[in-house]
């Protein structure tokens, strides 16, 4: 009985044996020892602060125009007749150029025929001007002689005595002296001439086609006086100094241009709450197409103690992130004027400050950051 009690105890003994054994020896190790986790420092692009006069620009989008646009209405009557140059849309002229004709003879021929009608008149005055006015003959008998078919008729000599104008008017000298300049005019307006250097946007009538007084013959614009109509918001009007030049470029053409503002508009859009400003292209404008899109930089106030700082680098639209001494700091800034890309800040930094100019995510005062100032790698922030 005793052995088999025994047979049962002794694995009984033997584990827990074994298992004090195992805690003394567990007991005896040593605790490895925590590592804690370094502090790595975030890199941060930033700039330098420096407090000065800033500009306060603004900076708008225009369609370019002419200033010259005209409608080119017939006063005459007839069959159209080509020109100096062709009447086609997007023909160049020179100012001066013949640009439309329109047939002449019926008015030519009733001007000559007045003119016959006024030398016969003349012709009568003249032998008793001889006798009555000798003094005033010689004059009067040089401008009979000067009278010519082809050429526009000169001002009528100055009647001092009131009889000679009395002889003069009972010969209808005047009345037909009025009568040959009135058919002059008319004739005038069978050639319409280029006031400007400019181009020919449309034509409503062809060489061949007849015109009648009062018809449209097409419309040209003026390449000498090109105009920039820029909307600018309501609230960016105030910042304008109109006095200085505007800068004007476009990503379709090289170089620049220059242009001044001419005049601001007194209305404000309801749809779009912008005012209009025109500005008038300035030196050589000869890359420059009516209907072409100009970026402007319109010069504005000059804030004295100011500095721009990106969009980016702002943050709840009231405070930036400054590094000093290896760490992030916060700083309420103040802004004056803000633009589609940057903001203008002129209280809360000072020259010297290290900005951070780029968006942190995750970030808080104090944190260990190094400073990767902009110049270092031949960046422009």
């Amino acid at each position: 009985m005793n052995k088999k009690i025994l047979f049962y105890l002794l694995p009984v003994g033997i584990l827990l044996g074994g298992y004090v054994v195992m805690q003394l020896l567990a007991g005896m190790k040593e605790e490895p020892r925590r590592r804690m986790p370094a502090s790595v420092a975030k890199s941060v692009h930033t700039e330098v602060v420096t407090m000065r006069e800033t500009e306060a620009t603004v900076e708008a989008l225009g369609k370019l125009t002419s200033s010259q646009p005209v409608q080119l209405i017939s006063e005459a009557t007839g069959t159209i007749l080509r020109g100096d140059v062709a009447f086609m849309p997007g023909q160049r002229f020179r100012k001066g150029d013949l640009l439309l004709r329109i047939d002449d003879r019926q008015p030519r021929y009733s001007l000559s025929s007045t003119k016959s009608d006024f030398l016969n008149a003349l012709a009568a005055v003249l032998p008793e001007l001889k006798i009555d006015f000798p003094g005033a003959y010689a004059e009067w008998q040089n401008y009979f002689d000067s009278v010519s078919f082809d050429t526009a008729l000169e001002p009528l000599p100055e009647a001092g005595d009131r009889k000679i104008k009395l002889l003069l008017t009972r010969f209808n000298v005047y009345k037909l002296y009025f009568s040959i300049k009135n058919l002059e005019v008319a004739l005038e307006k069978h050639f319409i001439h280029a006031p400007f250097d400019g181009s020919i946007v449309s034509t409503a009538q062809r060489e061949g086609s007849s015109a009648r007084n009062g018809s449209l013959l097409g419309e040209i614009i003026s390449l000498e006086n090109l105009e920039l109509a820029l909307p600018v918001p309501a609230t960016d009007i105030a910042w304008i100094d109109a006095s200085k030049p505007v800068r004007l470029s476009t990503d379709e053409l090289p170089g620049g241009w220059t242009g001044r503002i001419t005049r601001i508009g007194s209305t404000v859009d309801q749809r779009t709450q912008t005012v209009a400003v025109y500005v008038t292209v300035q030196g050589n404008i000869g890359q420059l197409y009516e209907g072409l899109f100009l970026r402007a930089e319109i010069p504005g106030t000059v804030i004295p103690s100011a500095t721009e700082v990106p969009r980016r680098a702002l943050y709840e639209e009231r405070f930036v992130y400054v590094v000093d001494n290896g760490r992030l700091q916060r700083r309420d800034v103040t802004i004056t004027r803000r633009k589609p890309t940057s903001v203008i800040v002129s209280e809360g930094l000072s020259t010297g400050d290290t900005l951070v100019t780029e968006l942190l995510q995750g970030v808080s005062p104090g944190m260990p950051v190094v400073a990767r100032l902009a110049q270092d790698k031949g960046e422009t922030e």
